[in-house]
């Protein structure tokens, strides 16, 4: 007899069964069953022997309460009247049909499981019939014969385990996401698109370490800034958002925690990190719950963000009609004060896990520590550490880089010295300055040898070069490339009251060189080939250019 579930069982039903406990298990301990105490306990429990010694041989099969319940009439729970032929065609039509990567649903199954029994002139199931059948699988193996092995993994899979952490930045999770709001340019506020932010938390508190918000997506220097943004203090950030509040967080991390995607492949991203001592740790691939606590995070911020006038939402379904560029008010900077103060709340309020607020998890977590936090020791050079970085040779004439020529007094020490290539930092944002570094590790600031160049992002200096390709024109011709570059800007500028990409374009020139080495913004980059530039051999990372993104 299968045992029901005893806590779903209804007072009166418990207690009937309490009562035939009491009686079967007095009628058992006796040495020899009396004919007067078997009927008599028949009397008690209102039964007939038959059911009496039903009921025994249940109790002594299992000796517990719940093995008394009465069980409901009719057929037991999954137990099928179908003839058997019928059955075999539904199996058949489930393995072969229905288990596959097109996912037919329950109607077309239906449909397919008609047709082959009126084929073989066997009886119709219901509809209902099989719903019941597809709902008796097993849903792991349904979807991996529907999704896929990862599908399996991500929602079945168990996970016993958990990323733990003891001290304030022993280990940091960064991660990125598009946020669930369109934003609008700073001069017409006509609406632009979706941003980007990266947040980090510190896993032991809890506390938002940092973020970077963002037009362009994720990319090596995005992920750049969001490091800087967590490691150096904040205190002169806020000011400049006029908040006045506390962000103790602030310092060299023991470890980061990251995902697989590119960006945080990086050669710039490793060789900043092993320059000050933080460890990049990468999760399992296709284990996206090792990165929990930063994805609830971004879960928490997201549902606050969808209360802000140009949300749209997590979903179609959730959004509905609601117009999401129409009602769009903020721009980026707007959305990024907003999100400082939407950080600080969050830090103030009690956390689920935690049962006390972050911040206050974060001065117990800071206790913990046996050592003091680290500090860059140079923050004007942690910056650049993280840079995109190639090697070059100092010729007489200066560096080249993209077709770019550089120059500073400082350099002539090593010009024309074909044995020694230095290494040279460059910020995507602004051309007009590379940082290169000397044999003893001192980095010296390098403007355009030709003072006279505007600073040019690196965005427009590759469609400069795309657009002299395709006109047959010299690439390193540099006068002609800032010819075009200028001519370049004046139409964009003429066409952001008529298109929504040219407001973008001229929002990320704009904040772009406004923002360079400010913590503001960089371009999104991406690996062109060596060839498109000088035949200088490049050793560590490869050039990047600018991909528009709309």
């Amino acid at each position: 007899m299968d045992r029901p579930d005893r806590d779903a069982l209804d007072d009166a039903t418990w207690e009937d069964a309490v009562a035939r406990e009491a009686v079967i298990r007095k009628l058992l301990t006796v040495d020899r069953m009396e004919r007067g105490d078997f009927y008599r306990a028949c009397r008690d429990l209102g039964v007939k022997r038959s059911r009496l010694y039903e009921l025994i041989r249940a109790y002594k099969a299992h000796p517990v309460t719940s093995s008394l319940v009465v069980q409901p009439a009719g057929m037991k729970s999954g137990s099928r009247r179908l003839p058997q032929e019928t059955d075999a065609v539904i199996t058949e039509v489930i393995n072969t049909f229905f288990k596959s990567r097109q996912k037919p649903n329950i109607t077309g199954l239906h449909k397919e499981i008609r047709r082959l029994c009126l084929l073989r002139n066997l009886h119709v199931p219901s509809w209902y019939v099989v719903r019941s059948r597809i709902e008796e699988l097993d849903p792991a193996e349904l979807a991996a014969a529907r999704e896929g092995a990862k599908a399996v993994r991500d929602r079945y899979r168990a996970v016993p385990g958990q990323y733990r952490a003891e001290r304030a930045f022993e280990v940091v999770q960064i991660d990125h996401t598009l946020v669930d709001v369109i934003v609008v340019d700073r001069q017409s506020r006509q609406p632009l698109q979706r941003p980007w932010v990266t947040f980090a938390i510190d896993i032991a508190s809890r506390m938002v370490a940092g973020f970077y918000l963002t037009l362009e997506p994720p990319s090596v220097l995005t992920v750049s800034l969001a490091i800087q943004h967590l490691v150096l203090p904040k205190k002169d950030w806020l000011a400049d958002l006029d908040i006045k509040a506390d962000w103790p967080a602030a310092g060299l991390p023991e470890t980061i925690h990251i995902d697989n995607a590119k960006e945080f492949r990086s050669q710039a991203l490793k060789r900043g990190a092993e320059e000050h001592g933080i460890a990049l740790k990468h999760r399992p691939v296709a284990v996206p719950h090792y990165g929990g606590h930063i994805e609830r995070l971004i879960g928490t911020m997201m549902g606050a963000v969808h209360l802000l006038p140009g949300t749209t939402f997590s979903n179609i379904q959730d959004r509905g009609d609601y117009d999401s560029a129409a009602h769009a008010t903020m721009t980026l900077d707007e959305l990024e004060r907003w999100m400082t103060l939407e950080i600080f709340r969050y830090h103030s309020e009690i956390h689920r896990s935690l049962a006390i607020p972050p911040y206050a998890a974060w001065q117990d977590a800071l206790a913990r520590r046996t050592t003091p936090l680290r500090q860059p020791h140079d923050p004007a050079s942690f910056r650049i550490d993280f840079l995109p970085s190639v090697e070059r040779m100092v010729r007489r004439d200066g560096i080249h880089l993209f077709g770019l020529r550089y120059w500073d007094d400082v350099l002539s020490i090593w010009a024309g010295r074909h044995g020694r290539q230095l290494r040279v930092s460059y910020d995507p944002r602004d051309l007009s300055t590379v940082y290169v570094r000397g044999p003893d590790g001192t980095r010296y600031p390098v403007r355009f040898a030709d003072l006279r160049h505007p600073p040019i992002t690196l965005a427009e200096h590759r469609r400069a070069q795309r657009l002299l390709k395709e006109r047959g024109l010299e690439l390193v011709d540099e006068q002609l490339i800032f010819q075009t570059i200028e001519q370049q800007r004046a139409m964009v500028d003429v066409a952001m009251a008529k298109t929504r990409e040219a407001r973008r374009m001229g929002e990320r020139r704009d904040r772009a060189l406004s923002g360079t080495m400010t913590e503001r913004e960089f371009y999104q980059v991406e690996e062109i080939d060596a060839e498109d530039c000088d035949d200088t051999k490049i050793l560590d990372l490869p050039y990047y250019e600018v991909e528009e993104w709309s």
